[in-house]
C-alpha cells in the first residue's frame, strides 16, 4: 500500500510488527544465549541456507543497531554535535550491539562535501579531532575505522539518491540526478574503498556487506510507478525486460558489480510494498522471493532484507482487536518470515523500532504498538538464525535508543532488556590499552643544551582516555618535561641538560599510565656529549604556541654565550607548517630577538615542532616550539571586502557602478550587511545585493544638485562582531563641466561566431579638459563584454560602465582617448552599435 506520513518521525517510511508475553521472553533467554556464547564472527561472513556463517564456518547473527546521518543534508553521523564519535562507538559496542547499518546517499558519494555538524569540544576537551577538514568519504572511513577496532561490524546501506530525511518517495532505485548506472557505479566504488586492509582489524574486515537500496516500493507519488518484483501479476508480471521498474533485476546487477570486487561482501536484498496486490511495509514484502528469487554470480552471499512498525507508525489491516500474537506470526511468516522457515537464504530484519513508553514496549492490547512490539522480540528470539537492527540509535529519533545528547545510558532500561535478550556476541574484540614510542629512539644532547622528543600515544580496543607520563632513569643533571601530561595524542618530552651533567650514555625510561589499564613502557638511549670550549645556546622563552589561521603569535629566542663566544647570530626557522611564515625583530642578533609567527587565512590547522636555527661562523645551535593551530569562529581577521574599480567619477544627475567583493577565506561563511558612509550630500548608494557573501554591484546616484568636489565614501560590511570596509574614491563633477561635449568612435574590428571585438575612441570635443571619466552605454541585442582592456568594466544586464584607470583619466579639450577595446559575445543574428552613449553624465554624439 501507499501512503504520506507526518509528525515527529525524523525519519518517514512505510513498516510492520508484533508480540510475546515478557515472562515468556525472559524464560527462553537462558536457550539463546547458550546458543550462541561461542560464536565469534571470524573473517568475511557468507550463508548456508537460512544461516549467515563466519570464516570459520560458525553460525553467526547479526543483531545490530541502525545509526543514520550520512544521508541526510549534513552528510555525518547524527549526534556528534554532542558527543565524539569514539564515545558513542563505544557506547554501541559496550550496550552489546555487534553491527552498525549506516545510511548514506549517492549525492553523499559524488560530491563527497566537507561535513560540518559536529562539536570539536565537550567533556572538558577537544573531540572529534580526526574529523577536522575532512571530506564525508573521509569521515565515513575515520567511523568505520574506528567500529573496527573495538570488534564492531559494519553494514552500508544507500539510503536514498538526493541527500534528504527520508527513503526516496519515487520508491525507485534512481532518481533523474542520479540514474541506474550512477548507483551501480557508486556501489562500486564503495567495494573498492571497503576492500582495503586498513579496514580489517585482527584478521577481521569491518564492512561485511552492502544494503543495495532502502525500501523500494511499487506505489510511489500515488501511482504504480515504483519498484515492481518479478512476476506481479498486477503489473502485467513485471517481466524482467522492465529494468526501469523491475527491482530483483536491478539488484542483481548491482550485487554481481560489487562482487566482481570483492566477492566475500554479504549483498543484502530489501523487498518492495507489493506483490500481486497484497500490500505491507515499504521494503517489507518479499513474497514475491517464492517464486523469483534473486540469483547472483557468486553463490552463498544472498540475504533478504525486510523492514517492519507497529500501528503507530501505520494502522495495517492487521493491527485490529482481534490481533493475537499467533497472528502476528502468522503476517511475518506470510510476508518474509517463510524464506527462513524452508532454508532458502537467511533474512535480516533490517529496520523495526518502538517509542520509548512502557505501553509502547509491551502491553497485552490487542492491535497494540506494545503487543507487537513484545510480539516481534518473541518471533525473534524463537527463530535465532533471523538477523536483525534496531532503528534506531539516534536521539532525535521518536524510536530512539539514546536520548538527545547521545549519553551512554539507554532512554529506556525495558527496551534495552528486551533487545540484549536477542543480542549476540562476537569474540576477538581486543580489550581497551594503548602503547607509547618515542620518535626517535635514541637523542644526543650537548652539555649546557636542550634535545626534544615526541611521544606517541596510540589507543587500542576502544579506550579514548588521558595517559599519566613518567620518566625514570635519568642520568645526573638532566631534568625533563613534558609539553602535556596527562596527554592524549602525543607529548613533547624536552630534556634540559645542565652545564655540569657527565658526559655518556643513559638508557632513559617512559611509561604511561591510565587507571587500571595496563602501563605501557618505552625507552630513550640518552647521550649527554662534552660542551665545545666556545659557543652559543638558543632558546625560545614559550616552548610551545597556539596559533588560529588570519592570527599572529610571538616567542622571544634567547642567544646565551657560552665557552667566551661573543658573535652574532644569524636565525632561521624550519618546519613550518602551510601557510604561516615567520619574521625576526632583530636578526642576526647577539642578545635576544622576537620570533614573530604569523598564519594565512588558509592555513592549515596541523600541529607542528618548528624549530629555531642559529648559524655563527663554525658554530651552530637549535631550539624548538611546539606550535598547534586551531580554526577559530568567523572573525574579521579573515575577511574582507574590496572595490573595483577604486576610483569613481559620476556627474550630477548621473549615475556610476562599482563592484564589491566580499572575501572569506577560513570559518563559517558570514554574509555581510553592506552600508555607505561618506557619501556627498545628493548622493545615494544602492547594493545589488545585501547581506553579500561574495560580490554585490554598488550603484551611486548623484541628485542634479549634488555636491561637487572629491570625496572618500567608505564601503563596511558587518556581521554580528565581524566589521571590515574599504574605500572608495569618488569624484562628484558639474553636470556639463562647464563645456563638456564628447564623441564617441565604436569600431568593430571583427566578428565571428558568438563572439566579436570592438575597439572605442573617446574624442573630448568640448572646451574643458577630463580629469577622471566614467563612459556608459546599453546593448540593443543582448551583447556582453567577456574582456576588455585599458578600463574598470562592470556590466548590468544591458548597461555597461567603463571607468579610466590610474594612467589614461586625463583627455585635454579637443583630444581623445583611444586605447580600449573588449572582446564579448553577440546572438549570431544582431550586433547593433551602441547609440546612448554618455561620458561624466553628458551624452556623447
Amino acid at each position: 500500500m501507499h501512503f504520506a506520513l507526518t509528525g515527529s518521525l525524523k525519519k518517514m517510511r512505510s513498516r510492520l510488527s508484533m508480540s510475546y508475553p515478557l515472562i515468556a521472553l525472559l524464560a527462553l533467554v537462558p536457550a539463546f544465549l547458550s546458543q550462541t556464547a561461542w560464536a565469534q564472527g571470524t573473517g568475511y561472513w557468507h550463508t548456508s541456507g537460512s544461516k549467515i556463517l563466519d570464516s570459520n564456518g560458525d553460525e553467526v547473527r547479526i543483531a545490530g543497531i541502525n545509526w543514520y546521518g550520512f544521508e541526510t543534508p549534513d552528510h555525518l553521523v547524527h549526534g556528534l554535535w554532542a558527543q565524539d564519535y569514539h564515545t558513542v562507538l563505544n557506547t554501541i559496542k559496550s550496550l552489546g550491539y555487534n553491527v552498525i547499518r549506516i545510511p548514506f546517499s549517492n549525492e553523499m558519494v559524488e560530491t563527497n562535501p566537507v561535513p560540518t555538524n559536529y562539536t570539536t569540544y565537550a567533556d572538558g576537551g577537544p573531540v572529534n579531532q580526526a574529523l577536522y577538514g575532512q571530506t564525508a568519504l573521509a569521515d565515513l572511513d575515520t567511523i568505520v575505522s574506528y567500529a573496527g577496532s573495538i570488534g564492531l561490524r559494519v553494514i552500508l546501506d544507500n539510503h536514498r539518491s538526493e541527500a534528504g530525511e527520508s527513503n526516496e518517495a519515487n520508491g525507485l532505485w534512481y532518481t533523474s540526478a542520479y540514474p541506474q548506472s550512477n548507483w551501480i557505479a557508486d556501489w562500486q566504488t564503495m567495494a573498492t574503498r571497503y576492500s582495503a586492509s586498513k579496514f580489517t582489524f585482527s584478521g577481521n574486515p569491518t564492512v561485511i556487506g552492502f544494503d543495495l537500496r532502502n525500501e523500494p516500493h511499487l506505489i510511489g507519488s500515488g501511482s504504480t510507478t515504483g519498484s515492481c518484483w518479478t512476476g506481479d501479476t498486477a503489473t502485467n508480471g513485471c517481466p524482467s525486460s522492465l529494468t526501469s521498474q523491475n527491482w530483483p533485476v536491478a539488484a542483481e546487477a548491482a550485487g554481481n558489480a560489487v562482487l566482481a570486487i570483492n566477492p566475500k561482501l554479504l549483498i543484502f536484498v530489501e523487498g518492495n510494498d507489493c506483490y500481486s496486490g497484497v500490500c505491507g511495509w515499504q521494503g517489507g514484502n518479499l513474497i514475491g522471493v517464492a517464486s523469483h528469487p534473486v540469483v547472483l554470480n557468486t553463490p552463498n552471499q544472498l540475504v533478504y532484507s525486510a523492514h517492519d512498525y507497529g500501528p503507530n507508525l501505520f494502522q495495517q489491516a492487521w493491527f485490529n482487536s482481534s490481533t493475537t500474537s499467533a497472528s502476528l506470526d502468522a503476517t511475518w511468516n506470510k510476508y518474509w518470515g517463510y524464506i527462513n522457515a524452508d532454508g532458502s537464504a537467511p533474512v535480516w530484519l533490517g529496520e523495526f523500532g518502538t517509542d520509548n513508553t512502557s505501553s509502547d514496549i509491551e502491553s497485552t492490547a490487542p492491535g497494540s504498538q506494545g503487543q507487537w512490539f513484545e510480539s516481534l522480540i518473541g518471533y525473534l528470539q524463537n527463530n535465532p538464525s533471523i538477523n536483525w537492527t534496531y532503528w534506531a540509535l539516534n536521539g532525535e529519533d521518536t524510536y530512539a535508543l539514546l536520548d538527545g545528547n547521545y549519553d551512554a545510558t539507554p532512554l529506556s532500561a525495558l527496551k534495552q532488556s528486551q533487545l540484549e535478550s536477542i543480542q549476540f556476541p562476537l569474540g576477538g574484540a581486543p580489550s581497551p590499552g594503548f602503547s607509547i614510542a618515542p620518535s626517535a629512539s635514541a637523542l644526543s644532547i650537548q652539555q649546557g643544551s636542550t634535545g626534544t622528543d615526541t611521544i606517541s600515544l596510540t589507543d587500542t580496543g576502544g579506550f579514548t582516555g588521558a595517559v599519566a607520563l613518567a620518566v625514570s632513569g635519568l642520568p645526573s643533571g638532566v631534568s625533563a618535561l613534558f609539553s602535556a601530561n596527562p596527554a592524549t595524542g602525543s607529548s613533547v618530552l624536552t630534556f634540559t641538560v645542565t652545564a655540569a651533567a657527565p658526559a655518556g650514555t643513559t638508557t632513559v625510561s617512559i611509561v604511561g599510565t591510565s587507571g587500571a589499564l595496563t602501563p605501557s613502557t618505552t625507552t630513550v638511549k640518552l647521550t649527554v656529549t662534552a660542551k665545545t670550549t666556545q659557543g652559543f645556546a638558543l632558546s625560545a622563552s614559550s616552548p610551545s604556541l597556539v596559533i588560529e589561521p588570519g592570527g599572529v603569535a610571538t616567542d622571544t629566542i634567547s642567544v646565551t654565550d657560552e665557552g667566551g663566544f661573543s658573535g652574532s647570530v644569524a636565525l632561521s626557522v624550519s618546519g613550518l607548517p602551510t601557510g604561516v611564515t615567520a619574521s625576526f625583530g632583530t636578526n642576526p642578533t647577539s642578545g635576544t630577538s622576537i620570533l614573530t609567527l604569523t598564519a594565512s587565512c588558509s592555513a592549515s590547522p596541523t600541529p607542528a615542532t618548528v624549530t629555531i636555527s642559529g648559524i655563527s661562523g663554525n658554530f651552530a645551535a637549535s631550539t624548538s616550539i611546539a606550535l598547534t593551530e586551531v580554526v577559530p569562529a568567523a572573525s574579521s581577521n579573515c575577511i574582507s571586502i574590496t572595490s573595483s574599480p577604486t576610483i569613481l567619477t559620476v556627474a550630477q544627475g548621473a549615475d556610476v557602478m562599482d563592484t564589491i567583493t566580499v572575501g572569506e577565506t577560513i570559518g563559517p561563511i558570514v554574509g555581510l550587511t553592506l552600508t555607505a558612509s561618506g557619501l556627498p550630500s545628493g548622493v545615494i548608494a544602492t547594493f545589488g545585493t545585501n547581506p553579500a557573501s561574495g560580490t554585490s554591484t554598488l550603484t551611486l546616484t548623484a541628485s542634479p544638485t549634488a555636491a561637487t568636489g572629491t570625496f572618500t565614501v567608505t564601503v563596511t560590511g558587518t556581521s554580528g562582531t565581524i566589521s571590515v570596509s574599504t574605500p572608495i574614491q569618488l569624484t562628484v563633477s558639474p553636470a556639463n563641466q562647464g563645456g563638456l561635449a564628447c564623441h564617441i568612435v565604436y569600431t568593430i574590428g571583427s566578428q565571428w561566431a558568438g563572439g566579436f571585438g570592438a575597439a572605442i575612441t573617446i574624442e573630448n570635443t568640448g572646451t574643458t579638459a577630463i580629469g577622471n571619466w566614467s563612459l556608459t552605454w546599453s546593448f540593443a541585442n543582448g551583447q556582453t563584454v567577456t574582456q576588455l582592456w585599458n578600463g574598470n568594466e562592470i556590466q548590468s544586464g544591458a548597461n555597461v560602465t567603463v571607468t579610466n584607470m590610474s594612467y589614461n583619466g586625463s583627455i585635454p579639450a579637443g583630444g581623445s582617448y583611444s586605447g580600449m577595446g573588449f572582446n564579448g559575445t553577440w546572438n549570431n543574428v544582431t550586433n547593433a552599435v551602441p547609440n546612448n552613449f554618455v561620458l561624466n553624465g553628458t551624452a556623447c554624439h
